[in-house]
């Protein structure tokens, strides 16, 4: 979806198809920026593409710092042993066999600031028995820019729960990844599309002029 949203046609036409069409508005007391698992045992696992997610992503980080809009940051990350993962959760048996999110860390490439809140999650939705709807809450915060690694999995996840609890939703193509680029590229044009607004980092660089 591009960044300006639909106006009314009728509007349109009646101005001979001239009129910009209404673009939406951030407010930026109101919105948070929430960056999912940009942590270094993920970027580790995609070398090849971490350069440019996180230049991409330091760069939306500080588009939104320079607008006043809140940074918040979540991490995978797990005890040693892993007992928060059950046994009959398939995901998290592979997470388990992986060996990895229990030290890591966010990836300094996007200097984080002290007041930036950092969550660790257990699971795939960053929101599932944490507290960052509560803290969202507690600063009003009604709309949400998202971005993550990776799109099948924390975004996915992440974007179904916060369209739920009725988050008005973007989501910036450019600072998310799969490795599956197919299920990507279908994510993006199916579900994200029907929950968010799917903008590019120029469009939410514009967005947070």
């Amino acid at each position: 979806m591009a960044l300006a949203l639909n106006a009314d046609k009728d509007e349109r036409d009646a101005d001979g198809g001239s009129s910009e069409p209404t673009q939406p508005l951030i407010v930026p007391a109101r919105t948070a920026l929430l960056v999912m698992h940009y942590q270094t045992d993920i970027l580790g696992l995609f070398p090849s593409v971490a350069p440019a997610l996180l230049a991409n992503t330091r760069a939306l980080c500080e588009a939104a710092r320079a607008k006043g809009v809140g940074v918040y940051f979540a991490n995978l990350r797990f005890s040693p042993g892993y007992p928060e993962v059950s046994p009959l959760n398939k995901n998290g048996q592979g997470i388990k066999r992986l060996g990895r999110f229990i030290d890591d860390g966010l990836a300094p490439e996007l200097g984080r600031r002290p007041d930036e809140p950092l969550v660790f999650a257990h699971r795939a939705s960053v929101f599932f028995y944490t507290d960052l709807q509560v803290r969202l809450s507690a600063r009003g915060v009604d709309s949400l820019i998202m971005v993550g690694i990776a799109s099948t999995r924390v975004v996915l996840s992440s974007v179904a729960h916060a369209s739920d609890a009725d988050f008005r939703l973007y989501t910036v193509k450019d600072c998310c990844y799969d490795p599956d680029e197919v299920v990507h590229e279908h994510l993006f044009a199916t579900a994200f599309e029907s929950r968010t607004t799917v903008l590019s980092l120029a469009d939410a660089v514009r967005l947070l002029a």
